[in-house]
C-alpha cells in the first residue's frame, strides 16, 4: 500500500499535550523526592521502621483523598482540581524541605499524598477529550509520563542534592508551583457541562468497578513488593550496589516508556483491553517467577524484561477497562476509587515483602508476587472479564 492510500492519522485532541506535560512534570517532582527521602529522614533520627511509615503515610493520605478529588472533579471540573492538587504538592514538598523535626516530615507527606489524586483526575480529563478509539493510545501515552518522571526525577534530585540535603525538596516545590501556574493558564477544562452527580448516588456497574479495584490492588501489591525488595535481592544474589541497582531501575523505566508510549497503542488497536489485560498479567507472573529463580545475569535480564513489558501493558489496560465501565459524569470518581486501591497495595506490599525476605528467603518476595498476580489473573478469567468487558466492534 502506498503512502497516499494509507488512512490519515487521527490528530490528537486539542489540549492533550498540555495534560501530558502537566502529569510528566508532576511525576518528575515525585521522582526527585522519593529516592532521597529515606536518607533525608535519617537526619531527624528516623529508624528503618519510621522510614517505612513515612512512605506509607503518603499512600494512606492518597487512599482517603483520591476518590474525594475524583468526585469533586466530576462536580466542579477537572482543571481546578488539578491546579489545587499541584499547589498542595508544592506546599507538601516545601514543608518537607523546611522540616526541623520528624513529625514535620510526616506532615509534609500527608499534604503531598492528599494532593496525589491529580493523576486520576488527569486520566479522567484525557478520557473526556478522547474518542473510544483514541482512548487506549492516549491512556498509554499518559502512562509513559511515569517512566519519564522516574528517569529524569532522580537525576535532577541528585544534582540538586549537591547544594545541600534540603535543596531537592525546594526544587520539587518550585517545579510543582510553576506547574500549577502553567496549568491554571494553559490547561483546558474537559468535563462536559451537564447535571452534577447526585449526592449519595452509586456508580452504575459498581460490581465491575469493585472487581477491577480488587484486581488492581493485587497487581500493585505484587509490583510494590518487587520494588521494595529488589535492591536487597540484587545485593545478595548479584552483588549489586546502589548505583548498579539504579541503573537496573533506569532500564525498567525506559522499557515502560517504550511500551506505554507506543507499543500499547499498536496492540490496543488490534486487541481489546479486556483481552490484552490477562495477557499482560501472564507476562508479569512469568517475569516475577523467572527473577525469583535467576542466579545468572541472562535469566535475570529475561525476567526483568518480561516483568517490565507485562507491567507496561497491564497498567493502561486496566485504566481503559475502568473507563469503559464508568459513565462520563462519574469518571473522575471511578478513577479516583481505582487509584485508592493502588494506594492500599503500596501501603501493604513493602512491609509484607520485607518480612518475607527476612523470614523465608531472598527469593520469596518475587515468588509471592508471582503467586498474587496469578491470583489476580485467575479472578479475571473466573469473572470472564475478557468477554464481559470487551466492547462490541464499531
Amino acid at each position: 500500500m502506498s503512502r497516499a492510500e494509507r488512512a490519515p492519522r487521527t490528530p490528537l485532541p486539542k489540549g492533550y499535550w498540555t495534560i501530558w506535560t502537566t502529569v510528566a512534570l508532576d511525576l518528575i517532582g515525585f521522582g526527585i523526592v522519593v529516592p532521597i527521602l529515606g536518607v533525608y529522614a535519617e537526619r531527624f533520627g528516623a529508624s528503618g521502621y519510621s522510614v517505612g511509615w513515612l512512605f506509607a503515610t503518603f499512600s494512606l493520605a492518597q487512599l482517603v483523598c483520591a476518590p474525594l478529588l475524583g468526585r469533586l472533579s466530576d462536580r466542579i471540573g477537572r482543571k481546578p482540581v488539578i491546579v489545587i492538587s499541584l499547589v498542595g504538592t508544592a506546599v507538601g514538598s516545601f514543608v518537607t524541605g523546611a522540616a526541623g523535626a520528624l513529625w514535620v516530615l510526616f506532615l509534609g507527606r500527608v499534604i503531598d499524598g492528599a494532593s496525589g489524586g491529580s493523576l486520576s483526575v488527569a486520566q479522567a480529563a484525557v478520557a473526556d477529550i478522547a474518542t473510544p478509539a483514541q482512548r487506549p493510545k492516549l491512556v498509554g501515552m499518559l502512562g509513559a509520563a511515569f517512566g519519564v518522571g522516574f528517569v529524569l526525577g532522580p537525576a535532577i534530585g541528585g544534582l540538586a542534592a549537591l547544594g545541600g540535603p534540603h535543596v531537592p525538596f525546594y526544587v520539587a516545590a518550585a517545579l510543582a508551583a510553576v506547574n500549577a501556574v502553567a496549568a491554571a493558564i494553559r490547561l483546558p477544562e474537559t468535563r462536559t457541562k451537564g447535571p452534577a452527580p447526585r449526592r449519595g448516588a452509586h456508580l452504575p456497574q459498581q460490581s465491575s468497578l469493585r472487581r477491577l479495584a480488587l484486581i488492581g490492588f493485587l497487581g500493585t501489591l505484587a509490583f510494590a513488593a518487587f520494588e521494595a525488595t529488589f535492591s536487597l535481592f540484587g545485593s545478595r544474589r548479584f552483588d549489586l550496589t546502589e548505583g548498579s541497582t539504579a541503573v537496573v531501575f533506569l532500564g525498567i523505566g525506559l522499557v515502560l516508556v517504550a511500551v506505554q508510549g507506543g507499543g500499547f497503542a499498536r496492540l490496543a488497536a488490534r486487541v481489546p483491553a479486556g483481552r490484552l489485560y490477562p495477557i499482560a498479567l501472564g507476562l508479569v507472573v512469568a517475569g516475577l517467577a523467572v527473577v525469583a529463580g535467576s542466579k545468572g545475569w541472562p535469566l535475570l535480564i529475561v525476567g526483568l524484561l518480561l516483568l517490565s513489558v507485562g507491567q507496561g501493558l497491564a497498567a493502561p489496560s486496566l485504566i481503559e477497562l475502568v473507563n469503559q465501565q464508568s459513565p462520563p459524569e462519574r469518571r473522575g470518581e471511578a478513577l479516583g476509587f481505582q487509584q485508592s486501591s493502588y494506594a492500599v497495595g503500596r501501603v501493604l506490599g513493602p512491609p509484607l515483602a520485607g518480612s518475607a525476605f527476612d523470614r523465608i528467603g531472598v527469593w520469596s518476595p518475587m515468588l509471592a508476587g508471582a503467586v498474587v498476580t496469578a491470583g489476580a489473573l485467575a479472578l479475571v478469567l473466573v469473572w470472564r472479564m475478557p468477554a464481559r468487558m470487551t466492547p462490541p466492534a464499531a
